[in-house]
């Protein structure tokens, strides 16, 4: 169960921050979440990018799939679906990051036929070098026991699309300043080793996340409002369950490489 959860599962080694752990990064200029889904990022990091926009950071979303699969109405307009989930998204941004929401942009793969390919890992770098962040979050590609494809490479694109964009001569027919972010924050960690503390944002949060409608039913398991309230109190709960280890009342936890 855990290992599928969305965003921010429990680690898989529970109880107790490591000895190397860090918390809370000083607020970037600009920040770019990278999430195989709409919604992805709202799960993942919106805590965070609730904070550091309040704090003056601009936060830019890339979406790499469109999410025409997400529903379990085997009749449903997909091509309508995956309009109706850009829109949600946008919202989302503009619900997590206020005057501070930056670009929202869309590869638009199709939903669970994303590949971390040649083609799109220039895509990403393309992004990268074009908003040049300071720092990028997204999935751990490296999560044990993850099912969903498109996470596993949404996570690979955001690391080798760093790589890439770092590098002055990778895709050179970019015709743009190579860029290196500071750091590079991943969710889905079953090692965690970084904690932000959340705990004026989870309002922030949850309101990001009912933006997208569309996922009520499939990924909130929130058919109507009792079941909203039960959505939104495992949320708390499991941020309330990560922040404990580092004294915090609510929490969002990553795998934080540095080094770039």
């Amino acid at each position: 169960m855990a290992a599928n959860e969305p965003g921010q599962p429990a680690p898989v080694t529970p109880g107790g921050s490591p000895s190397h752990s860090s918390t809370d990064l000083a607020t970037p200029t600009s920040a770019l979440a990278i999430g195989a889904h709409p919604d992805d990022v709202e799960f993942g990091c919106g805590g965070l990018l609730a904070k550091w926009a309040a704090a003056g950071c601009t936060v830019h979303h890339l979406v790499c799939t469109d999410g025409s699969k997400g529903t379990w109405d085997p009749d449903a307009d997909v091509v309508a679906l995956a309009a109706r989930r850009q829109d949600e998204q946008r919202e989302a941004a503009r619900r997590l990051a206020g005057d501070r929401a930056g670009e929202v942009r869309f590869l638009g793969r199709v939903d669970g036929e994303l590949d971390s390919d040649l083609v799109t890992r220039s895509e990403v770098a393309r992004v990268i070098r074009e908003l040049r962040p300071q720092v990028v979050l997204g999935h751990d590609p490296w999560k044990r026991y993850r099912l969903h494809p498109d996470h596993r490479h949404a996570g690979l694109l955001a690391c080798d699309g760093i790589v890439a964009a770092r590098d002055p001569h990778f895709f050179r027919d970019h015709g743009l300043v190579h860029h290196r972010p500071d750091a590079l924050l991943l969710w889905e960690a079953d090692q965690p080793d970084h904690a932000e503390d959340v705990t004026a944002f989870v309002g922030v949060k949850l309101h990001a996340l009912a933006a997208h409608e569309s996922q009520f039913e499939s990924t909130m398991k929130a058919s109507d409002d009792q079941q909203m309230a039960a959505f939104e109190q495992r949320v708390r709960n499991r941020l309330g369950d990560l922040g404990r280890p580092f004294d915090m009342d609510f929490a969002e936890v990553f795998k934080l490489i540095a080094d770039l």
